[in-house]
């Protein structure tokens, strides 16, 4: 599931006419990239949900073959989101992905599914120290405790990128929500999970960290 719905506000007048996942970095769109991820990884079946622009992503996804989830008249942001996409992912547990952040290592996916440590688990979180989140302001989400668990608050940055055993959707009531809350319900019941990123991980929510991944992406980067 890759979660394309949102206005994009950060990128101001980058995204007054397109979705904030159709910018382009280095020829390609965050969407493209965030496609060829699942590819990359063996993902045979993607999801994208719209709402900002919804035709756009709407035609950029066909032309991907990647199937989409459209929020109207309302966007039911990323959990809500999610639930409405789980008819067309079919699947139990799947992975989500923002595509407004920028790998430059290992493919996360890969990351994520050698890391899995199974079905006890309700969600695998993909972190970055906050000292490597490159272009993120704030400090970190989670803290890692033995065995993986994370615990709210500590010096982990979420990637955008995880492990999602979806069953949990189904125990929240409302129609919009967030994710966060389903990793609260996870994690007071010791079953969210995280591991670390192995390589550097660039935040791409605004023009100037726009910039800075296509500085990255051509080799500014010593």
């Amino acid at each position: 599931m890759i979660f394309a719905a949102g206005f994009g506000t950060r990128m101001g007048a980058l995204t007054s006419s397109r979705p904030k996942p159709l910018l382009e970095l280095a020829g390609q769109t965050l969407l493209e990239r965030a496609i060829g991820l699942g590819h990359s990884a063996g993902v045979k079946r993607a999801v994208v949900n719209a709402h900002y622009h919804a035709d756009q992503i709407e035609a950029a996804a066909a032309r991907k073959g990647v199937l989409v989830s459209r929020e109207d008249p309302r966007i039911l942001d990323t959990g809500g989101g999610l639930r409405k996409a789980l008819p067309l992912l079919g699947r139990q547990i799947v992975f989500t992905l923002n595509p407004d952040a920028m790998f430059f290592g290992p493919n996360p996916l890969d990351v994520l599914r050698t890391g899995w440590p199974g079905v006890e688990t309700g969600a695998l979180l993909l972190l970055v120290p906050a000292e490597r989140a490159e272009m993120r302001a704030g400090g970190g989400d989670f803290g890692i405790e033995e065995g993986g668990r994370l615990t709210r608050g500590g010096p982990l940055v979420y990637t955008g990128a995880q492990i999602l055993d979806t069953r949990i959707l189904h125990e929240i009531d409302d129609a919009v929500f967030s994710l966060n809350a389903c990793w609260d319900m996870l994690a007071a019941r010791g079953r969210l999970h995280g591991l670390v990123y192995p390589g550097r991980w660039c935040d791409v929510g605004t023009p100037e960290a726009l910039a800075h991944a296509e500085s990255l992406l051509a080799g500014d980067h010593g």
